[in-house]
């Protein structure tokens, strides 16, 4: 059974930074690419950040460059997100996912939610003063 679990949330004031974590388990993490996502209270489900199966590309949406940072450690089976300089803006809850990638490019990231086929429970995250 697949299993991504998510950690690291909470409430921190407006700058402050945080580490997202998300320990995977029944698969081969070194086989999937992995995302962040992220939802807001009405809002659609976005990328946050995205890292390719073994490569170490990366992606990250519009509003989190240069503030975030994903990385992956295959040996451990984790993908984790830096989170700096946090704006109220990023209050949402935030997802793990995982995208089986055994036959593509290496290379590949994906940002369509549609792409991935395990996910997290999700972590909340609160920016507020």
């Amino acid at each position: 059974q697949v299993q991504l679990v998510e950690s690291g949330g909470g409430l921190v004031q407006p700058g402050d930074s945080l580490r997202l974590s998300c320990v995977t388990s029944g698969l081969t993490f070194s086989w999937y690419a992995m995302g962040w996502f992220r939802q807001a209270p009405g809002k659609e489900r976005e990328s946050v950040a995205a890292i390719s199966r073994s490569d170490g590309r990366t992606d990250y949406g519009d509003s989190v460059k240069g503030r975030f940072t994903i990385s992956r450690d295959n040996a451990k089976n984790t993908t984790s997100l830096q989170m700096n300089s946090l704006k109220p803006e990023d209050t949402a809850v935030y997802y793990c996912a995982a995208k089986r990638n055994l036959y593509g490019n290496i290379s590949n990231v994906y940002t369509l939610p549609a792409s991935y086929d395990h996910w997290g429970q999700g972590t909340q995250v609160t920016v507020s003063s």
